[in-house]
């Protein structure tokens, strides 16, 4: 059977053992995970300008869009100016292609699956604010969630998760709606208003993909949407 290709935008990163320069990444274990549940991933460039943003052109012969995790959003984009001091790693471009990729695959009804940052960014393209740092440790923290409704890809009750994030959805953005929460109360997984399957989660299902059956068939649900 012919495994969908499913896109993300590589992550920029200024130093990597296997590059002799900056480079554009992607998660090993991200890609390994969507390989595990049925998928060929495609890394793309995050590109300026107009044909960097033309995506019906860019996606062709492309089934289904991952919005990876990465490094914080610039918080003017969702309307704030003091900048906290733990932000870090702010990218115009990356911030760009995201929040363009995002609006574009959830309008066109593309099958979505957003993963820690690509929740925040569906947040913020949808219009939503972001806690800039949390009080609550949630980096290096595998906890409970509890998923309050069954739908594709998420059994009702509790999933373990791995988190890596000092960063929450604080304003809820437009068509959203929280199917997920941690103990604390962070919102941890999404349910997107779309013409397609979209879904965000703010844990990252990669870590622990090989080993749990539920965190597999997070990624096994966009596979299958996007066949």
């Amino acid at each position: 059977m012919t495994r969908p290709r499913i896109a993300l935008l590589g992550r920029f990163a200024e130093h990597t053992s296997a590059t002799r320069y900056a480079a554009v990444v992607s998660a090993r274990a991200l890609l390994e995970s969507l390989w595990l549940a049925g998928a060929e991933p495609v890394t793309l460039l995050p590109a300026p300008g107009p044909e960097g943003m033309d995506w019906p052109a860019r996606l062709s012969g492309v089934d289904g869009v991952l919005l990876a995790g990465g490094a914080d959003i610039d918080p003017r984009l969702y309307g704030e100016s003091d900048i906290h001091p733990e932000v870090y790693d702010v990218d115009a471009l990356q911030d760009e292609a995201d929040i363009s990729l995002a609006t574009y695959s959830l309008d066109g009804g593309i099958p979505t699956l957003a993963v820690c940052r690509g929740l925040h960014i569906l947040n913020v393209a949808r219009g939503g604010t972001l806690v800039q740092h949390m009080d609550a440790h949630h980096r290096h923290v595998v906890h409970d969630v509890v998923v309050e409704r069954e739908v594709p890809g998420f059994a009702a009750g509790p999933i373990t998760a791995s988190c890596y994030h000092h960063q929450c959805v604080d304003q809820l953005g437009e068509g959203l709606e929280v199917i997920g929460r941690a103990e604390d109360g962070t919102i941890e997984a999404l349910a997107i208003d779309s013409p397609g399957w979209a879904f965000a989660v703010q844990w990252h299902p990669e870590d622990t993909a090989k080993d749990d059956p539920r965190q597999l068939e997070v990624l096994q649900a966009l596979v299958a949407a996007s066949r």
